[in-house]
């Protein structure tokens, strides 16, 4: 029987009874995953029990996102959230950390005066000995400031959040660009590369752990190597050269200055996947202008041109931002007709969040965001028909894919009918969380989390994920 929370307090300050139960709030980007996942691994140094449920910690940690308002919205909520739960007694403490605290610093500590402790962006081992500490009722510094900016090292092991199938690789810190509209060279700092062969240790050990997916991750990956006098392509075919049953896949794309010998490993390379995350923002020039984007709509039009000509059959997935400073009802529906006229159907869409210390903060002629969200919507619109044209294309069409995740069947029972067991797969032009799944039912009991294997669709769903069914041949392996 568990004993309540005073009381494993108390026997933990005696050195007896349970160890310290500590949950961690994630919240962010993929990149944000992976400062997640370090934080998790450092804690279980420091011989704190994980646990997954926030209901059943003594500690919990909120790692925190602030790239837009909405994000900042969401992790004010969770702050909020774990702190009722202390005030009622029913947590012990509340630490918070990562780029909301990097961002604001020192003024997080007057906005929530009872939490216990504040963590900027860093290695984390000051972090999880800090938490230990409060489990054991002990009171630290109440702020962990940065060491400082993270170099060309290796990061420490991580304790993975994603299934066994995939993994999160970061291959750079920070970002030069000034883009109007982005707070992240405050909170993350400029450029730094990852040197090539602490890169390839993290991902030799992925790969030794049965992770067939390696997703390269980044502010900006096609920065990568520059400052070091080295360029992408370097990178992602010495990763594809690596021992094992592996793909690389790449997030996180500028369109400009782009190293076109990574378009011929996309197309050529087997370990490659012919897929690419290239965010371009907007595509009237106007727009992108304002945004201090590099380049032109004209520019844009021709990268994603080449890629298309260069790697036949070729994934491009794009992140689009509307309303704003500016933008005009044409600019959006220009937008829209591109994506129509360029098959962007993998695409994210959101509006514009004005960012305090940012270029775009004190633009005039702001767009009402009734309209920016008109606008956004008008771009969704032409997205989902898109792809509901090519996915529907492939019904009847055997595909491979990779399983993220295993769901065993029950018989019927007290709690329910019967379930058949089914699955949860990606194609290869398919990236985790951001794009579309595959759902199998029935699955034969070989299936397992990390195998590639062909399968026929026979259904598109609601959202436009397949629906399939394993082959024969897949079945009786």
């Amino acid at each position: 029987m568990r004993q309540p929370r005073q009381q494993r307090r108390r026997r933990a300050a005696e050195g007896a009874g349970e160890p310290t139960r500590v949950a961690l709030v994630h919240l962010g980007c993929a990149r944000n995953l992976i400062d997640s996942e370090l934080i998790l691994a450092r804690l279980g140094e420091a011989g704190v029990l994980v646990t997954g449920d926030p209901d059943e910690a003594d500690v919990v940690v909120v790692n925190t996102c602030s790239f837009i308002g909405p994000a900042r919205e969401e992790s004010d909520q969770a702050i909020r959230a774990q702190l009722r739960a202390k005030s009622a007694g029913r947590l012990g403490a509340v630490v918070v950390a990562g780029c909301l605290v990097q961002r604001y610093r020192r003024d997080l500590v007057r906005r929530y005066p009872d939490v216990d402790l504040f963590a900027e962006i860093s290695d984390y081992s000051a972090l999880a000995q800090h938490v230990a500490q409060l489990g054991r009722g002990q009171r630290g510094p109440a702020y962990l400031e940065a060491p400082g900016l993270r170099g060309d090292g290796r990061e420490d092991g991580r304790l993975l959040a994603t299934p066994g199938s995939y993994a999160y690789l970061r291959i750079s810190h920070g970002c030069d660009h000034q883009c109007s509209f982005c707070a992240i060279p405050s909170i993350r700092g400029p450029h730094r590369s990852k040197r090539l062969e602490n890169v390839a240790a993290e991902a030799r050990e992925l790969i030794d752990v049965g992770v067939k997916e390696l997703v390269l991750v980044a502010e900006d990956s096609t920065a990568w190597g520059r400052d070091h006098g080295l360029e992408l392509p370097d990178l992602v075919e010495a990763l594809a050269e690596l021992p094992g049953d592996h793909r690389v896949r790449v997030m996180y794309a500028y369109p400009n200055r782009f190293p076109w010998r990574l378009a011929e490993l996309m197309r050529d390379h087997p370990r490659v996947l012919p897929y690419l995350d290239i965010p371009i923002q907007h595509i009237a020039t106007p727009v992108l202008r304002a945004m201090r984007r590099n380049g032109s709509g004209d520019q844009v039009r021709r990268t994603l041109e080449r890629l298309r000509s260069d790697v036949p059959g070729i994934t491009l997935r794009t992140t689009v931002l509307l309303g704003f400073p500016g933008e005009t009802d044409a600019d959006a529906a220009e937008l829209a007709q591109f994506v129509e006229e360029f098959e962007l159907g993998r695409l994210g869409a959101f509006t514009y969040s004005p960012e305090e210390g940012t270029s775009g903060f004190e633009l005039e002629h702001d767009v009402a965001p009734e309209a920016a969200e008109a606008r956004r919507m008008l771009v969704l619109e032409a997205r989902d028909r898109v792809l509901a044209k090519s996915q529907k294309a492939l019904v009847g069409e055997t595909v491979e894919v990779l399983v993220d995740e295993v769901h065993p069947g029950r018989p019927a029972d007290r709690r329910g009918p019967a379930q058949e067991a089914r699955a949860v797969a990606r194609t290869d032009r398919d990236a985790p969380e951001v794009d579309l799944i595959v759902h199998l039912s029935p699955i034969s009991g070989r299936l397992a989390v990390g195998q590639r294997v062909e399968v026929r669709v026979t259904a598109v769903d609601e959202e436009s994920n397949l629906v399939a069914e394993e082959t024969q041949e897949a079945a009786s392996r």
